[in-house]
């Protein structure tokens, strides 16, 4: 048996449950992991509060997506060893105690990463990594990012750095000292946004991101950026079909980029493992408040990752 984190029926936070679960051998092409962290992300709570929909046959529902760990059995056909320690994307039921996972889901992880930082790294890296590969962010680029300040964010900041580009990103609250050690000019939204950029990048920009979803986000980015292919948003996917910008991840009509972002994990591994991509854990939780975990990340106001400590 293992803990695992369950919703029990669709609404708020305190749906949430831990209970004991069968954890079960790993099977051809398998592996099992003792869980050390796992990361926490829109798409968790999301599951739950009734923005993929409400079927009652799909509960009680497992949550989490990404984790360190290591490994303590492998099934056959399985590269991996007892012992290795790895970082698991895109896993099902994360926020456990211990899981079977398809081996694929699986990379090293770099010794040098902590548990906390492996585990906050892949979804937020890989939907960055989509977003400026979609975009065509490069040298010489002028980027603006929405929502610099948060997990996927601070990663698109400094992979659009990485990639020779220069990145102004917007914040609030006590965002601009975080974004701005990464390189990025930052910019308070609100009204007057089109306005400050223009005053920062008078000769233009190249693409936008809108990691945040807001209708500011999207406006702003349509004034600024002449290519309309040159806009990606991960969350405004109305405007997205309306406006003719590209849509990213797992909303409807979006292009979720599964190839892209899988083939991304050795890179952001071996970045962050280099000390060229922070991890940026806001803070850490035990699984028994996870509740508590969901509630700061639907305010909104998180600088980097909340993630689970089992």
């Amino acid at each position: 048996m293992t803990r695992v984190v369950l919703a029990t029926a669709y609404g708020g936070p305190e749906v949430l449950t831990v209970a004991d679960r069968p954890v079960g051998d790993p099977g051809p092409g398998q592996a099992r992991v003792e869980v050390r962290a796992a990361g926490v992300n829109p798409a968790d709570w999301k599951s739950y509060t009734g923005a993929f929909g409400t079927d009652p046959a799909a509960l009680p529902r497992r949550l989490g997506f990404e984790v360190s760990g290591v490994v303590t059995a492998v099934g056959p056909d399985v590269d991996l060893a007892v012992g290795d320690e790895v970082i698991g994307f895109r896993v099902s039921g994360g926020y456990a105690a211990e899981l079977v996972v398809p081996a694929t889901a699986l990379v090293p992880k770099p010794a040098s990463l902590g548990w906390a930082q492996a585990a906050g790294l892949m979804l937020t890296g890989a939907t960055a990594v989509h977003a400026l590969t979609a975009t065509r962010v490069g040298r010489g680029d002028t980027v603006l990012v929405h929502g610099a300040a948060g997990g996927v964010g601070l990663m698109a900041v400094q992979l659009a750095a990485l990639r020779g580009a220069r990145v102004i990103g917007t914040v609030g609250g006590d965002g601009a000292d975080l974004v701005r050690r990464f390189g990025a000019e930052p910019v308070r939204y609100g009204d007057g946004l089109a306005g400050w950029v223009r005053e920062l990048a008078p000769g233009g920009v190249d693409a936008a991101l809108d990691l945040v979803g807001s209708d500011e986000a999207v406006d702003v980015s349509l004034e600024l950026v002449a290519d309309r292919q040159r806009i990606a948003t991960i969350a405004a996917f109305g405007r997205a079909a309306a406006d003719g910008i590209r849509a990213l991840g797992g909303g409807p009509g979006a292009d979720p980029g599964t190839q892209l972002r899988d083939a991304a994990r050795p890179e952001l591994a071996e970045a962050a493992g280099a000390g060229r991509l922070e991890v940026v854990v806001a803070a850490t939780f035990p699984l028994e408040d996870v509740a508590e975990a969901h509630r700061q990340g639907m305010a909104g106001h998180t600088h980097g990752k909340l993630v689970l400590v089992p």
